[in-house]
């Protein structure tokens, strides 16, 4: 029974959390920190939750209380989900990156890139912790060679944040809570965030009002790709164009480092982990 009850507060806990996103408020920083928060914290909460209950057992007493098989079974399906999904984004991920390095690799100026056959306009990063850059041969044969360098600085812009690994992790945290609300908004508001934050390290490089027309050719004409380990200036999902282009057009905004303070909020979710020493 006791183990069933913390199920369920920890479910109530991210519900609530989930429920009290309202829109997109405030700065680049205020808006990432508070849409991170409230799409990861509810999954870690439940899933220290249920590692406390599978360390626990089913067998024992805490807090005066008798353990049982219910919440046990409860506790491992939710791990075995949170694992099978794991293994199942991880294979399409491998398949994007093949199919990316199915592509012949090309030199291009200073970069190496892979070449993408295709009419459409596409320029992304796939691939982990190092990914590969790929352009079609739409986009060299289409943009000037000014465009073309804004949308390679927007790509080097999530090499930079490493964001097709970190996506890769959030999306499979995406999989796992879709039954929470607002998760598919709070997704969107993550994408939209990481595209802002590669523009902005564009637009350090290279002039914004070129990358704001590069923009606007190479949205409409980006081809539909799984968002699994793939980064691409025009992404299909999430995309608020003219919220990008208004920030493109404004004094820039500095994206500050992420330090480690904004990370204490998190620890909260392991909270769960405690109760295990007063199990007997």
């Amino acid at each position: 029974m006791i183990h069933l009850i913390m199920i369920l507060t920890a479910v109530a806990v991210a519900w609530g959390l989930r429920s009290s996103w309202n829109g997109s408020q405030g700065n680049w920083n205020l808006r990432w920190r508070r849409s991170l928060f409230l799409f990861l914290f509810p999954p870690l909460l439940l899933l220290m939750t249920a590692i406390a209950v599978l360390c626990m057992g089913p067998q024992g007493k805490m807090a005066g209380m008798y353990t049982g098989w219910g919440s046990y079974l409860l506790a491992l399906c939710y791990l075995g989900i949170f694992s099978i999904f794991c293994i199942k984004i991880t294979i399409q991920g491998w398949q994007s990156v093949q199919s990316a390095r199915n592509c012949p690799l090309v030199n291009f100026g200073h970069r190496q890139i892979r070449l993408l056959n295709t009419e459409a306009l596409f320029a992304g990063q796939i691939g982990f912790w190092h990914p590969e850059l790929v352009v079609s041969q739409g986009l060299l044969q289409t943009l000037s060679p000014e465009h073309l360098e804004s949308v390679l600085a927007h790509e080097q812009g999530h090499y930079h944040y490493r964001d097709t690994f970190w996506f890769f992790w959030l999306g499979w945290v995406r999989t796992c809570t879709a039954w929470l609300p607002n998760t598919d908004s709070l997704w969107e508001e993550l994408l939209v965030l990481r595209e802002l934050r590669a523009d902005g390290y564009a637009a350090s490089k290279v002039d914004p009002l070129v990358l704001a027309e590069s923009l606007l050719m190479v949205v409409s004409n980006t081809p539909v790709l799984s968002d699994i380990c793939c980064a691409a200036l025009g992404s299909p999902t999430g995309d608020r164009l003219e919220q990008r282009i208004e920030a493109l057009l404004a004094p820039p905004e500095p994206i500050p480092a992420v330090k480690l303070h904004s990370w204490h909020g998190f620890l909260l979710a392991f909270l769960p982990l405690l109760t295990v020493i007063f199990h007997t």
